[in-house]
């Protein structure tokens, strides 16, 4: 059995998320918007759900969206009952993960057959402009580079976990999100307010030398900076959508199995290629 690399400090997300809860004014902006965007999707579809639950690290954003929703954590195991759901909502926490795919396994284990997995994970380009900055500052003042952001996969990664959880019918598609700050250490204070502090288990032990703050911070504004002063920041969202197999739901043909040519069905000529 393969052993799964610890990438998450479990115990320093929680401080992280628990400060970002006591804060005067968590910055809890874009779970919202991502809360807002799942439901919108779940308006398009076809389907009345009784058993939902929602997997997050902020039950607060939820709990007025859908009451009668199993809100669990979003833990390693999940506090999920096999079986026990029509919908499963994954908001916004799959780059914490140690194991992505196995949250969307238990997901999908989760769902009753034909029960539907909807998710929304951060993308690869969230906060580009701030990876970027911080490493050019930290290898010019300290001469190297230590983990400061979580992973996060581009949306053809993503899309290919929910085959390897065994969903049927999948599909990934994401939208980015431009957030204006002052500067740099205003985005820094609104990532804490978030929650989204390093948490990395192979994170620097000791506080970021000032100098490397600073230096990033110029980096950042010399090279984002718009013209009114502000810098932006990316967020990438990509949204998980799969279902749990089921008989009913509609199937592949068996290559060589079409009885009749694109060429009719296109009114054309059909050119055989030279061996």
């Amino acid at each position: 059995m393969t052993e799964v690399p610890v990438l998450t400090d479990r115990a320093a997300l929680a401080r992280n998320r628990d400060r970002a809860r006591a804060a005067a004014a968590p910055a809890l902006f874009l779970h919202e918007h991502a809360a807002d965007d799942l439901q919108d999707r779940l308006e398009v579809v076809n389907r009345t759900f009784t058993a939902p639950a929602v997997v997050t690290p902020f039950p607060e954003v939820w709990q007025s969206r859908l009451p009668e929703a199993t809100i669990v954590p979003d833990d390693e195991t999940l506090a999920l009952s096999p079986g026990g759901h029509d919908l499963v909502l994954h908001a916004l926490s799959m780059h914490w993960a140690n194991d992505p795919v196995g949250q969307m396994i238990q997901s999908r284990r989760a769902l009753k057959p034909d029960g539907l997995f909807l998710g929304a994970a951060f993308g690869g380009r969230t906060l580009q402009e701030l990876r970027a900055a911080l490493g050019q500052a930290e290898v010019e003042v300290t001469g190297g580079l230590s983990p400061r952001i979580a992973p996060m996969g581009d949306i053809r990664d993503l899309g290919a976990l929910l085959q390897r959880a065994s969903l049927a019918l999948p599909v990934a598609d994401g939208f980015t999100l431009t957030v204006t700050y002052g500067d740099a250490f205003a985005l820094m204070r609104d990532l804490r307010a978030m929650g989204e502090g390093n948490a990395l288990a192979a994170r620097l032990r000791h506080p970021t030398r000032p100098a490397v703050l600073r230096r990033a911070a110029e980096i950042y504004a010399e090279s984002y900076a718009g013209p009114d002063g502000r810098v932006p920041a990316t967020f990438e969202i990509v949204a998980l959508t799969g279902w749990a197999p089921d008989d009913s739901q509609p199937q592949p043909l068996r290559p060589g199995s079409a009885s009749h040519r694109l060429a009719e069905a296109l009114d054309t000529d059909e050119t055989k290629l030279r061996d």
